[in-house]
């Protein structure tokens, strides 16, 4: 299976795709000659259309997955799924948007079927997924009352100094430990469902109705 992931670094998009292959039980390809690699939300976010488009038409990919942080913007809910629910400021729904409007402008492309999505929400940064199971504290569940103002024991550059050892790694480093993390976390990947419901769990359930 032919799979893109589209994330804020080339080396998240290493670990989200382990990530991906444990959900689905395989070992998913790239397209190498697709440059994709991105750096940040807002490059994420404006590269998407462009990124879907090309796949579709010009590619034989089955699936493109979707990874951005939350940082400080509002965590999904179950209530932005409800009609008429969504949030503006929630990344994931502004995510969904995007895609579902470029899907709708698609043409059929003879002797292939629609392109597959699914998309995640980091909460608060990809980091926090890494270091799942590690620290009982770290779960979407803590950073939403983080939000409401109240005050936890971690912070987005903490988070990147438990990971990495610094809150700048180099792409090296950074790939090392993303790695690392993702391959420990695929052995059991409930525990990011669990304690990462809405932005992983609903990412999770995806990729497995693929």
């Amino acid at each position: 299976m032919k799979v893109i992931v589209l994330s804020e670094s080339s080396a998240d998009e290493a670990a989200i795709r382990i990530l991906v292959d444990g959900l689905l039980g395989i070992g998913t390809q790239g397209i190498p000659s697709l440059p994709l690699r991105s750096r940040g939300w807002p490059s994420v976010i404006k590269v998407l259309p462009s990124v879907l488009m090309r796949l579709h038409y010009q590619t034989d990919a089955d699936a493109l997955v979707i990874v951005a942080d939350s940082d400080d913007s509002p965590t999904h809910q179950n209530t932005h799924d409800v009609p008429g629910g969504e949030n503006d400021r929630c990344r994931l729904c502004q995510l969904r948007r995007v895609v579902s409007a470029v899907k709708g402008r698609l043409r059929p492309v003879s002797g292939r079927s629609s392109i597959k999505t699914a998309i995640g929400l980091a909460v608060p940064a990809v980091e926090a997924w890494y270091l799942c199971g590690l620290n009982p504290q770290i779960n979407e569940a803590t950073w939403t009352r983080k939000l409401q103002s109240e005050r936890i024991t971690y912070t987005r550059r903490t988070l990147k100094e438990d990971v990495y050892g610094t809150d700048r790694p180099t792409l090296d480093i950074e790939t090392q430990h993303a790695v690392a993390a993702a391959t420990r976390l695929a052995n059991d990947i409930s525990i990011l469902e669990q304690l990462f419901p809405n932005g992983f769990g609903s990412f999770a359930q995806e990729v497995r109705s693929w």
